[in-house]
């Protein structure tokens, strides 16, 4: 084991969140056993592609027993002092344990072995990660219901689709 990797079998919690105002988030992927509280700087879309990939997972596998109680409390913890930037996530499963593996490795750097986290999960704890990891990201800037695009606050929209010819609308208005 290199000392570019750390392991936490079976998780107390692991959550999603973010800090800053809509536009300006900065996202969090964030675990803790016992004293260790480990905090990962990620992508909305990799807050996105988490949540849909866990639900798709949890799906083949029959979804989380119904006398499991699901975790509530997915706030961010402090300190938040972040290992690094999240490059790529993974997910796995061992049946053994029935536990769901997170792996989240940082981006690749030549001549150097990328450093990487694995988060071993149960399903409810995974469940609740995938739940809030959608809300959190839903929790964003509004988008155009035309262009998709995101609005900003105290700002006119130029919608594309109406060739910037036309303002749509303003957020606070």
């Amino acid at each position: 084991m290199s000392p570019e990797f750390l392991g936490l079998s079976r998780v107390d919690f692991v959550t999603v969140g973010t800090v800053g105002p809509p536009g300006r988030r900065t996202f969090y992927l964030q675990a803790g056993q016992g004293d260790l509280l480990v905090s990962l700087i990620i992508e909305k879309e990799h807050a996105a592609a988490l949540s849909l990939g866990v639900q798709q997972l949890l799906e083949q596998l029959g979804g989380v027993p119904e006398e499991t109680p699901i975790p509530t409390e997915l706030e961010l913890r402090q300190p938040l002092r972040p290992l690094f930037r999240v490059g790529s996530l993974g997910l796995g499963y061992d049946p053994q344990e029935d536990a769901l593996v997170l792996i989240a490795r940082a981006p690749v750097e030549e001549g150097r072995e990328a450093p990487e986290v694995h988060l071993w999960c149960s399903r409810a704890q995974m469940y609740a990660l995938a739940e809030h990891a959608a809300e959190v990201v839903a929790a964003g800037r509004p988008r155009c219901p035309l262009c998709d695009e995101p609005l900003e606050p105290d700002e006119r929209h130029v919608c594309v689709r109406g060739n910037g010819r036309r303002w749509l609308f303003r957020l606070d208005e």
